[in-house]
């Protein structure tokens, strides 16, 4: 049996269960799903949910959106829907074996709101399976970013989050309209590591690059703002501030 851990999220109103070894969910996930401009009554999808951290997250602030995670590995599909269970959330978020690059029925309609935190990485690979599936993508972040956009629906939003030096990849696999760039900067000064990129499917407005969030002060206490999305659950509402 696989060794696991139970992790609290946005300052304890969720309790999750992640494997000890493997990829685990952080702040990437609480970010991402923060992201997600959703709406009581959305239909959402989620490429690659893990252990449901996202999701989960989603769906605490978003309390009527109905929510289908795509995973891969069947034991973290299982560990996900045993959190959604946890959470008391079962109504609304299910979590289905799945590849993102190639989904199964149920999961080839148009959703108003898709968001994936891909395999962003290259090089060494983890010596663990399941932590390097999740985080090398091979070469193929171009298919995520194209299996995502063709399962949103028209006027609907993609986002993802990815490590900034694999922006410009993604931009030029992504529609050269209607896309926004939030960046995450670690510190004042400091180079962000992290983006999050949504794009609106079919807006034919041009590409707009948002002040994005800074995450620590100076002494690496959260900032205010970043805590209110961490502890809080409060949304980034990447679509209000679109330039």
């Amino acid at each position: 049996m696989t060794e696991s851990s139970e992790d609290r999220f946005l300052g304890g109103r969720l309790t999750v269960r992640q494997p000890v070894d493997g990829f685990r969910a952080g702040l990437d996930a609480v970010m991402l799903a923060a992201a997600i401009p959703a709406a009581p009554g959305d239909d959402v999808l989620e490429l690659g949910a893990g252990t449901g951290v996202a999701s989960l997250c989603l769906a605490h602030r978003i309390e009527n959106a109905t929510i289908t995670g795509l995973e891969i590995d069947e034991r973290l599909t299982d560990t996900a829907n045993a959190n959604a269970s946890a959470n008391g959330m079962t109504s609304r978020v299910l979590f289905v074996t799945g590849n993102a690059l190639d989904p199964p029925a149920a999961c080839r309609k148009p959703f108003n709101h898709v968001f994936c935190n891909p395999p962003f990485h290259e090089g060494q690979v983890s010596p663990d399976a399941a932590r390097a599936r999740a985080l090398q993508d091979e070469g193929r972040l171009a298919d995520w970013l194209a299996a995502g956009l063709k399962r949103t629906a028209t006027g609907g939003t993609f986002t993802l989050i990815l490590r900034a030096d694999r922006l410009g990849e993604a931009l030029a696999a992504l529609p050269a309209r209607g896309a926004a760039i939030f960046p995450l900067w670690p510190r004042a000064g400091e180079t962000a590591k992290r983006v999050i990129v949504q794009l609106r499917n079919g807006a034919r407005t041009p590409l707009a690059v948002l002040p994005g969030l800074l995450l620590h002060e100076a002494d690496g206490r959260y900032t205010k703002e970043a805590d209110a999305v961490l502890r809080d659950g409060a949304s980034l509402a990447l679509d209000s501030r679109r330039l």
